[in-house]
């Protein structure tokens, strides 16, 4: 049976024991201390889980060059192969919580159709520094590495992005992105739905979780449905193909087909069993993959 997003989303939370201390300080702050309980709410709502050392577990063979580029209060890390084709490249970015290494099995695939795979890592994930991020922050980073990518010299043809990342990378091809083609793999479609979900698992009233928001966004300077497929979709000009699963538990497979309609021209692959992260190393998704992007 597939679990639901609320199902999914307090599995995520629970993994932590320490999140269940969180939801007894955030019960108990909202009554003594409510301006303490939206602070706190904000942070945690921001901090990746797992901690980003998990991802650093990951072997990376000689054959991979690991580069650290500082960037905001944070940094950003690049994996690439210096032996990789010099055909165009692929810029490769993991979603929320997760790390560079759920995107080899697709930069294996690109690599042996002649494209040139750079995976990206960021903020507070994996090797990457800092210990709190968030989706404007991912967009801003998708947009940082694109441009840094051009200073260098490559062609970037496209972009690959899961999940949140997949949402952020929208957000940044509405505005400009200078990539060839879009993949947007598993992408949530309301940033604004995640904090009901959140504010359900810990036991937020709406005042509190409506507080948490407008202090996000008065941060970020973004508002969140300006990251919503209405939004941004008829703003894209890339090709653009969108996977989702049908049972995917994450991010519903509604969300997907959202991106698909409101993008000029957008295919959807929609997939069978996959759930959430067996898209990104499902062979038959990378044959899919490669034949659009080569």
């Amino acid at each position: 049976m597939t679990r639901t997003s609320l199902e999914a989303t307090t599995a995520y939370y629970n993994a932590s024991p320490v999140t269940r201390l969180f939801r007894w300080g955030l019960g108990a702050s909202q009554r003594l201390w409510p301006a303490l309980a939206v602070r706190a709410a904000s942070r945690l709502f921001g901090t990746p889980l797992p901690p980003r050392w998990l991802g650093r577990r990951r072997a990376w063979g000689p054959d991979w060059r690991i580069s650290n580029w500082s960037f905001e209060n944070a940094s950003l890390t690049i994996y690439e192969r210096p032996a990789a084709p010099h055909g165009p490249l692929v810029l490769l970015v993991h979603g929320w919580g997760g790390h560079a290494g759920q995107m080899v099995a697709l930069a294996d695939t690109l690599q042996a159709h002649g494209l040139r795979p750079v995976i990206l890592e960021m903020p507070a994930h994996g090797r990457s520094s800092g210990s709190t991020s968030n989706l404007p922050q991912f967009a801003r980073a998708i947009d940082y590495a694109v441009a840094r990518l051009l200073q260098a010299g490559y062609q970037v043809q496209a972009l690959v992005a899961h999940s949140l990342a997949a949402n952020a990378g929208a957000y940044a091809a509405s505005r400009g992105l200078p990539v060839g083609k879009l993949v947007l793999l598993a992408p949530p479609a309301s940033p604004h739905e995640y904090t009901r979900l959140f504010a359900h698992v810990f036991g937020l009233r709406e005042s509190t979780r409506a507080a948490m928001q407008r202090r996000i966004e008065a941060r970020e300077g973004i508002l969140m449905p300006q990251f919503e497929p209405a939004a941004v979709g008829p703003r894209i000009p890339q090709p653009t193909l969108v996977v989702h699963d049908r049972h995917d538990s994450i991010n519903r497979f509604a969300d997907g087909v959202a991106y698909s309609q409101a993008i000029t021209g957008a295919r959807l692959l929609a997939t069978q069993d996959l759930g959430h992260r067996r898209i990104l190393k499902d062979a038959g998704v990378l044959r899919e993959l490669a034949a659009f992007l080569a």
